[in-house]
């Protein structure tokens, strides 16, 4: 009750206690009680109407401190979190830029929003994060003793998986910036935008899902897919199983500190200096910090948060 009584966009917009993302204020949509009046001088009528004319633009200029009273200005509808998804995204017609918007703006539901129409596909969409290492170190395991056997020294097997490991990081900030992040060049067409939304724009918009939060397996094959093939055919067999050793290990770790990220409690400094990091990326700036287990590739690129 600290600051009951007083307008929260100044509560929220106080540098010295803590500047809130926009993400913040449309979180507390749901617990919206009303408005305060408007400070001596200004025109509510007028402020609405602006709002109304042009939200975006008008917002800052119509209202003390930035953000539109909650209420005031009209909204367009994105997508009704209690009916299957990919159908809302698909048939919606929203625009690029109006999608891109609305899917960068957290929201937050209880257990697992349905995604598609049928429900015999929806356990497709929903993976355990107990699924990673069940179906990855089986994986590892084999192209650890693949590598051996056509080969492969003790050293030179250590070598191998630790060049794997850091081939991953690198495959971690170039999928998460240039594919999953792929914003600026996704087409404005319904079905690249429903795809986008599949990939990576539903754990945007639900970033705490903890169904939603490691990758389902179909997925994550289809995608090594590639590597595996450079892997095997541009390395000696040895070099190949071992370096693909590490990617997979690297992989699995990413997707598991991934979870652990948003739903632990990190006691080690680096993760949790990267939750704090991470989250930032997606309540703060969704175009910088593609960063998930360490900062390298973003301190290289000139995109660290």
């Amino acid at each position: 009750m600290q600051h009951a009584g007083e307008d929260m966009a100044e509560v929220m917009n106080d540098e010295v206690l803590h500047a809130h993302s926009d993400s913040a204020f449309a979180m507390l949509e749901d617990y919206v009680i009303g408005e305060l009046l408007p400070d001596e001088g200004v025109d509510l009528l007028a402020a609405h109407a602006a709002a109304a004319a042009a939200p975006s633009a008008a917002a800052a200029a119509a209202y003390p401190g930035g953000h539109v009273p909650y209420g005031s200005a009209p909204k367009r509808p994105f997508i009704d979190l209690s009916r299957p998804m990919l159908p809302q995204i698909f048939f919606g017609r929203f625009s690029k830029q109006f999608y891109l918007e609305q899917v960068h703006i957290p929201r937050q539901v209880k257990g697992s929003a349905p995604l598609f129409p049928y429900r015999v596909l929806e356990p497709l969409s929903l993976t355990p994060w107990w699924v990673i290492p069940t179906v990855y170190i089986p994986i590892v395991l084999y192209c650890l003793a693949k590598s051996a056997a056509v080969g492969a020294s003790t050293l030179g097997l250590a070598g191998y998986f630790g060049t794997g490991v850091f081939v991953w990081t690198l495959i971690e900030y170039s999928l998460h910036r240039f594919v999953f992040h792929i914003d600026d060049y996704l087409p404005d067409h319904p079905i690249l935008i429903t795809l986008h939304f599949l990939l990576h724009g539903v754990h945007h918009f639900l970033p705490m899902d903890r169904m939603r939060l490691v990758m389902p397996p179909a997925l994550g094959l289809t995608l090594a897919s590639p590597f595996v093939w450079v892997f095997l055919n541009c390395f000696t067999p040895p070099a190949g199983y071992g370096v693909m050793a590490g990617a997979f290990f690297g992989f699995q770790s990413y997707d598991l500190i991934h979870y652990y990220l948003h739903h632990g409690r990190p006691a080690v400094e680096h993760l949790r200096e990267m939750k704090s990091y991470h989250l930032d990326h997606h309540y703060k700036n969704a175009n910088l910090g593609y960063g998930i287990t360490s900062k390298l590739w973003d301190i290289v690129f000139g995109t660290q948060l």
